[in-house]
Formats: structure tokens, sequence, C-alpha cells
């Protein structure tokens, strides 16, 4: 498009889509465990090993027992990060935990909710039994139980279920490239607009948006952050993060001259959650972690190419590396 603001300063359009297998893929094994636990108090304890790095697992994997068990989420603690006490989840990584840690979660919930029924009937002498919203309730009768009291009916013991869920994926063939090996698959799109400064080369985004596909969104605020984090990544792999290696040393091995975007450099983002339930995810939702900073880059190099006619193929598309290509095609 090429839009001059003076002639200095032009701006360009640019958009970028993937798709992307989560998990660990062509069939490595990918198993997550998780342990729901009915505590004395009438709690629920759910033992994870699953890492919390800032993706907000702690709040997604709380949600999902909730749901399944259908008790309030403040009477939900997550118990993790401690291998002496809980069952190995996998890694937190491979935009993973969402998908095959929540798929571990909701079946150790749904199986402590089953043990937790079969307690109540006995206690009730009732067969059509419900747990809604943290309480035990006859279909038939307006009798009722709380969680306390199926604790305090065990004995002071505690009711533990464990809940395993392996991720559908199968070895590529070599010699046909067929197979399957990643479940499920997140798409996305970015739409960026840039404005360069043809006599400086300074790339500034003037406005970006994403739609991504979450399958379904089990917090709608953390898809959201994602979102940003991974804009930020993108830009930054895009147009600023040189560690500039020369004969296999890193030159620019401090901030002072390994530049990262701040907030200043970030745009607003409009952001757009497409909901298309997965089937097998925990209530329809899948991982979104590495896909939201993936098409960011292409969108912002295919804007600058928009906006000045110069294709770069390596980034970081740097001041220098951008005049150097605009003075090369003026000959």
């Amino acid at each position: 498009m090429q839009r001059g603001l003076n002639n200095m300063k032009k701006r360009g359009f640019g958009y970028g889509c993937i798709f992307y297998g989560t998990g660990y893929g062509n069939g490595f094994p990918d198993i997550s465990r998780s342990i729901a636990e009915l505590d004395t108090k009438g709690h629920i304890n759910i033992y994870v090993g699953a890492t919390e790095v800032g993706q907000g697992a702690k709040t997604i994997l709380g949600q999902i027992a909730a749901e399944a068990l259908d008790v309030p989420v403040e009477i939900v603690t997550l118990i993790h990060e401690d291998t002496s006490i809980t069952p190995d989840a996998g890694t937190a990584a491979a935009s993973r935990q969402t998908y095959n840690t929540g798929n571990a979660v909701k079946i150790s919930a749904e199986e402590l909710k089953k043990e937790i029924i079969v307690v109540a009937k006995g206690l009730l002498n009732e067969d059509h039994l419900e747990i809604s919203n943290g309480v035990i309730r006859s279909n038939t009768s307006d009798k009722t139980l709380t969680l306390k009291d199926i604790a305090e009916a065990s004995g002071g013991g505690f009711l533990r279920k464990d809940g395993i869920f392996q991720a559908n994926t199968t070895e590529m063939d070599p010699e046909t490239g067929q197979g399957n090996p990643y479940w499920p698959y997140t798409i996305n799109a970015y739409a960026v607009e840039v404005e360069v400064d043809t006599t400086t080369g300074i790339v500034d985004i003037i406005r970006a948006a994403c739609s991504q596909d979450v399958g379904r969104a089990i917090n709608p605020s953390l898809v959201e952050g994602q979102i940003d984090g991974g804009f930020a990544m993108g830009l930054g792999y895009a147009i600023f993060e040189d560690i500039n290696l020369d004969k296999g040393r890193i030159k620019h091995n401090r901030f002072t001259n390994y530049l990262i975007p701040t907030a200043l450099d970030m745009p607003e983002i409009e952001k757009i959650i497409v909901e298309d339930p997965e089937s097998t995810g925990p209530f329809g939702a899948k991982g979104i972690g590495e896909p939201v900073m993936i098409a960011a880059a292409p969108a912002i190099l295919n804007a600058i190419y928009d906006a000045v006619g110069v294709r770069l193929t390596e980034i970081p598309v740097t001041p220098e590396k951008l005049l150097k290509a605009l003075k090369k095609r003026e000959g």
C-alpha cells in the first residue's frame, strides 16, 4: 500500500496466519496425571505436577475441577510443583497444560464426584442424587448433604481418585509423511499496521488485531493476556532482539545492546476470541500459549514490505538492516 504520511514515513498493513499442533507430538508419549481429593473440611484438593510459568495453569485447572465437580471454585485448592506429593503432569511446554493436564484434572474430579455420590446414597438411602454448587441433593425429596458431611462419614479419611490422560499422537511415517503427529491443532491470524521511518529505519507498530481459536475460553481474561504476551514476544523477535553472533560469541550479551520491547512499544491489540469447542478437550478447551506468538513476526514483516516495498528475510529487522535494504533497492 505504501501510504506516505510524508517523504520519510510510510505506513503498511501485514497479515500472518498459522495452524499449530499442541503437545509433544510425533508419537512421543504425552501423559498427564492428577489426583482429586475431598479433605476433612469438605474442601477439594487437586494434586497435579503442573508448573505455573505465567500461563495461568493454577487458575484454569482449578476452574476445570470446580466445573467437573459442580462446586464453588473458592473451595478448590491446587497443590502443584512438589514432586514428593504430586503425580507427573509433564512439562509446562508445547502449549499442552490446559488440554492435557486439564483433561487429567477433569477425569480425576469426575471420578471423585462419583465416589461422593456413592457415599451420599448410603447416608440418605436415596438413589437419585446430584451435586449442585457443592451440595448433594436428592431429585426425589428435599434431603441434602454437604461435602463436609461426606468427609465426616468417611471416618476422617480422605476420598481420593486418580485421573490419567494421554494425548492422541502417532509418529509420522518417514517414507510417506503420513501420520497423526498432533492433536489438537490451534489456528490464529494477526493483522498489523506499521509506520516505517525511511531515514532512520525505525519501525513503529501502530495497531494490531489477533483472531485466536481457543476451542473454548475457560477464562477469557487469561486468553487476552496470553495474546498480549505472545504479541510482545513476536514483536521482539521481529524487530528488536538481536543476539549478534560473531564466530559463536554473543556480542549483545546485556540489555544495553540486546533490546526487548517495552510497554511503550506495544500497540493496542484488538482481541477476537474464536470458540469452536474441541470435542476431546476439557469442556472444549485447548492450549494457545505458543500459537499467539508465532504469527506476529510474519505479520509485521509483511506490513514492512507493504509500507516500503522491501522484502526482508532475516530477523530481527533492525534499523541498520532495513536502511541497508532500502539503499540496495535504490541502487
